[in-house]
């Protein structure tokens, strides 16, 4: 199936669109606009990816919408991916230096769903040394271009270390929520047995 998904930027283009933004319908026309494309390969890539059941169409008035099937077992996983190259987790990874020491850099998934936001979500977690205010500026600029909130929280690492070990009831939400991993090893990360110091 993989093969049928990433055979051409057009598509990949579409895949963008459509998985970033999983709470809304396209018509075509839309589509065409968003990924700059001619409409004939913008309808052929739909097609596509209807006939696998990544998306899924409806007919309303003289128009056709397409939204994204969130049910599809690739769709988790297809999210995390393309949430590495746009938006706020392009960006963590793209200034990974510029912000400090990053040892892992999650972002949650339901964030990445189309979630707004409350004060007990944490959309995204950051272990490590950080330059908060280089943060501070990526996270406003994300804010600014997609009109939502980001609720973030930044630890050092002895401290997560330290709150994994005690199963700290805050860190422990956080590992047990779906997540695209931006920066770190998966499974260093959401292991509660931590490594001591030499």
């Amino acid at each position: 199936m993989l093969k049928n998904i990433f055979v051409s930027e057009v598509r990949v283009k579409i895949l963008k669109l459509l998985l970033l933004n999983p709470t809304k319908s396209f018509h075509v026309r839309a589509i065409v606009r968003a990924v700059k494309a001619e409409i004939n390969a913008v309808r052929r890539e739909l097609d596509n990816l209807v006939s696998i059941n990544l998306l899924s169409k409806r007919q309303s008035s003289n128009k056709i919408f397409y939204t994204v099937n969130v049910l599809h077992p690739y769709f988790p996983d297809l999210v995390s991916l393309f949430a590495k190259d746009e938006g706020v987790g392009a960006e963590i990874i793209k200034r990974q230096k510029k912000l400090g020491n990053i040892k892992y850099a999650v972002l949650s998934r339901a964030y990445l769903r189309g979630r707004q936001s409350t004060a007990l979500d944490v959309d995204l977690f950051i272990v490590g040394t950080v330059d908060e205010s280089e943060l501070d500026k990526l996270i406003k600029e994300a804010e600014a271009t997609t009109g939502r909130e980001i609720n973030y929280t930044v630890m050092d690492e002895e401290e997560f270390n330290y709150r994994k070990r005690t199963y700290d009831q805050f860190v422990m939400k956080v590992l047990s929520q779906s997540r695209a991993m931006l920066i770190g090893d998966e499974e260093e990360f959401s292991s509660v047995i931590a490594t001591l110091p030499s």
